[in-house]
């Protein structure tokens, strides 16, 4: 995949295996978000005074085709975070409801159920799933035992940031449904990485992040809201919208309150259709399973190198994506192993934290090849020996 380099601005003498923090965008998809900068900047007030709810609206429909939803259920926002943090807000939870969980949760987004909770006296729930795990199924069954008559509200992330494991949202969202639980999924990872259809996954509330494996530019995300929910949302910021006439409504509740929430840069968001052409010309289905293939090949090393557990199944489609996290042996400084895989060897990759456990975290997307992904694993190797840990 070596001819993607070009197309991306990464730093040369980087091996840079952590697309999943905070993305990569590539040239073409950031000169198209320079052009909007500067056609804000050559005329501000026609641009967001006049404009600005059409060219949303246009950016709204591109997206919702690509995510599998309708133009009306989805808003842009600035991050994933932002959309958790709308929907948590938003619900009226108190003593005696319960937020369900898992213990693989997005630390900031994990913090705004846990602070919430703390304000209105509602229970939040962290359901524990086990690793290394089997099945989808036997996953749906870990967590669905942490369902109680009290259950209101579940949370949960449709790829795990720290662990990197696929959830398996369909069949939990078709239960809670059932069961009358809204669904709040955080998919910061999912867009640009798996198919999505939102109307089939079934989620009240979905968000995403496009800054990540769609490549668009930082600041740019989206909101999903069923239709039959949307009516639950509140604004995180009060402004025109809150009380829209016939000179600013968009369209509905839901995307007055959200679209608008005071002056802002828009041009991450406008591109996010160029993010999509990107890939479309590309056949980024096919980059994406090239991607697959090397974090496979990068857990099997792993394995071998520390002996430890290999933490999802190697032959089962559904737990294939372009990041996986590789279980390190017990003791070891994860601090110190970033610190010297950047100094040392100018490879960027995390290491996570979960259960009191470190983790390797791998991420991979077009611009990565094989070579890169094999000095990773063995100067993880090297480190590992040095500290005493193998």
């Amino acid at each position: 995949m070596t001819a993607f380099k070009s197309l991306f601005m990464l730093d040369d003498d980087i091996v840079f295996l952590n697309h999943g923090s905070f993305g990569a965008c590539p040239r073409p998809v950031f000169e198209q978000y320079q052009v909007w900068q500067r056609r804000l900047e050559r005329q501000p007030v026609l641009f967001l005074g006049r404009e600005i709810n059409d060219l949303l609206g246009e950016m709204r429909a591109r997206l919702a085709a690509f995510v599998g939803a309708e133009a009306d259920e989805v808003v842009g926002v600035a991050n994933a975070t932002t959309a958790v943090n709308i929907v948590a807000r938003s619900l009226a939870l108190g003593v005696g409801d319960e937020v369900l969980t898992t213990d693989h949760e997005y630390g900031a987004c994990h913090y705004t159920w846990e602070m919430l909770a703390a304000e209105r006296g509602f229970t939040y729930k962290r359901q524990a799933i086990a690793l290394p795990v089997a099945t989808a199924a036997e996953m749906v069954e870990q967590f669905w035992a942490g369902v109680t008559a009290a259950t209101k509200v579940i949370f949960i992330s449709h790829i795990s940031s720290a662990t990197a494991l696929r959830m398996p949202i369909e069949a939990i969202c078709a239960r809670a449904r059932e069961a009358g639980i809204i669904t709040v999924v955080d998919g910061a990872h999912s867009v640009g990485q798996l198919p999505l259809v939102l109307a089939e996954i079934g989620a009240d509330f979905y968000t995403s992040n496009a800054h990540k494996w769609l490549c668009a530019p930082k600041g740019s995300a989206f909101l999903y809201a069923r239709r039959e929910r949307q009516d639950l949302i509140k604004p995180l910021v009060v402004s025109w919208g809150y009380q829209a006439d016939d000179s600013f409504t968009v369209g509905s509740q839901f995307l007055d309150y959200l679209s608008w929430g005071g002056t802002t840069d828009p041009a991450a968001l406008l591109t996010i259709p160029a993010a999509i052409d990107f890939q479309m010309a590309h056949q980024w289905e096919k980059v994406q399973v090239d991607c697959q293939a090397l974090v496979a090949s990068w857990l099997d090393e792993m394995v071998s190198i520390t002996g430890e557990r290999r933490l999802y199944p190697a032959d089962d489609e559904w737990f294939r994506l372009q990041l996986g996290a590789a279980l390190l042996p017990v003791g070891v400084d994860g601090v110190w192993l970033k610190e010297q895989l950047y100094g040392r060897y100018r490879i960027e990759m995390p290491m996570t934290t979960w259960n009191g456990r470190w983790l390797a975290r791998i991420s991979v997307q077009a611009y990565n090849d094989e070579a890169e992904v094999r000095t990773a694993a063995a100067a993880l190797g090297a480190l590992l020996a040095e500290g005493g840990w193998l």
